[in-house]
């Protein structure tokens, strides 16, 4: 895939988006939505870009399918020479930010394509794990990752594909970057984990050091919005998962205390955004598996609990049968701004913009406008073989754009 002529136009040196040049001067404040804090005598990229974003705006959770020439690449990429790799997969990336932007979303991501996984990357790139840790799920015997050796990583892996997007559109950027409990509840396991990590909790307070030197990276090279992954907060959200009377996944098969481990899910993610020049979400959702969530509940049990959450915005899902409900929205920290997945990313049916609209004006009666923004209600594909098309993502994006359209004009009018 070549470079696009617009590819040209859309694209922007470092220099020109370095947070160090002055873009505007504004006093504190907070802006509308739940945008993060903005100082005096700061020169940030976000105070001239998210804080014109409309309301009901558009955005991507982060990973679109990727087609098959893609992920032959992903098959072959370590046969492949570095600079080939590099070269081929940096043009497959700016078909995903053309693709997002011809959808006409207001903020892009680079699609994840550089990724098969949307934790395995990271953990892959930073070192320290082996895949020696058997399981089931879903009637599947599979083998995952856990940690094994300290860390060693200390200098940020995605700061070199952040600048790509950066560079290469004009829109308000977003990147994602994984939870530590996510990773924490995934990853460590007594039998495998205790010579390079006594406990969770070490291993999770040595993650979100390593995942605070990541989102200043990322930020650094020009990043409007970081987000945190953390589909392991919407576990509280199953009772029969917490009262240990269901789960497909062998993993999750374990005893949870909410009132232990939702705090310090909380204090791992302020770690992370603490002093960051951008806007910042945490993404929650059920978890996306050959179309079927892992866990299922409304997020009632865990809304409350984001009361002391330091991130901007939280982004839920809304569409897909089993997920939020709209009476969740009541619930929601009053500092905290909403990202309403109103497009199910689960089923092969495309919803009617009416469909979208109706689920994005009943949140709208319940908070202000000022505070949704409008998504999928997860990744197309968190994991390069899932079974969307990129055709299917691409017709959801422009419905899910036009609704958001058509409700800028309805509430504008009310």
């Amino acid at each position: 895939m070549g470079h696009s002529p617009g590819a040209a136009a859309g694209k922007r040196s470092l220099q020109e988006l370095s947070p160090g040049r002055s873009i505007v001067k504004i006093r504190s404040c907070r802006l509308p939505g739940g945008v993060g804090l903005v100082h005096q005598g700061e020169s940030l990229l976000k105070t001239s870009r998210t804080a014109k974003l409309p309301p009901f705006f558009t955005h991507p959770i982060g990973s679109l399918p990727r087609p098959k020439a893609v992920l032959d690449v992903l098959a072959r990429r370590k046969e492949m020479a570095p600079d080939r790799l590099k070269r081929v997969m940096d043009d497959c990336v700016v078909f995903a930010i053309r693709m997002q932007e011809e959808a006409g979303l207001d903020v892009v991501s680079d699609g994840e394509w550089r990724r098969e996984q949307y934790i395995r990357e990271f953990l892959g790139r930073i070192g320290g794990f082996d895949r020696c840790r058997r399981y089931e799920h879903q009637g599947e015997v599979k083998y995952t990752d856990v940690v094994v050796r300290r860390i060693p990583a200390t200098e940020p892996v995605f700061a070199g594909d952040a600048a790509f997007l950066v560079a290469h559109t004009d829109r308000v950027t977003k990147f994602a970057l994984p939870s530590p409990f996510l990773i924490g509840m995934r990853y460590w396991h007594a039998d495998h984990s205790k010579d390079a990590y006594p406990t969770v909790e070490h291993f999770i307070e040595h993650l979100a050091e390593i995942l605070h030197r990541e989102a200043r990276a990322i930020v650094q090279a020009g990043i409007d919005i970081v987000q945190i992954d953390d589909p392991a907060l919407a576990y509280y959200c199953d009772a029969a998962l917490m009262a240990g009377t269901s789960s497909h996944d062998e993993r999750l098969r374990r005893d949870w205390n909410p009132d232990r481990e939702l705090p310090l899910a909380v204090g791992a993610i302020n770690r992370i955004v603490d002093g960051l020049q951008a806007e910042t979400h945490l993404h929650c959702c059920h978890s996306v598996y050959k179309r079927h969530s892992d866990v299922t509940g409304n997020y009632k049990p865990i809304l409350p609990r984001l009361a002391d959450l330091k991130a901007d915005r939280v982004n839920l899902e809304f569409a897909y049968s089993g997920t939020g409900d709209i009476s969740d929205l009541k619930l929601l920290p009053p500092h905290l701004g909403i990202g309403m997945g109103v497009v199910d990313v689960r089923s092969e049916q495309i919803p009617t913009v009416e469909q979208i609209e109706g689920i994005a004006a009943a949140g709208a009666a319940i908070l202000p406008p000022e505070r949704i923004a409008l998504n999928p209600d997860c990744g197309f594909a968190p994991e390069a073989g899932e079974p969307p098309t990129i055709d299917e993502a691409f017709e959801k994006l422009k419905r899910l754009t036009t609704a958001a359209a058509n409700l800028r004009k309805r509430f504008a009018k009310s």
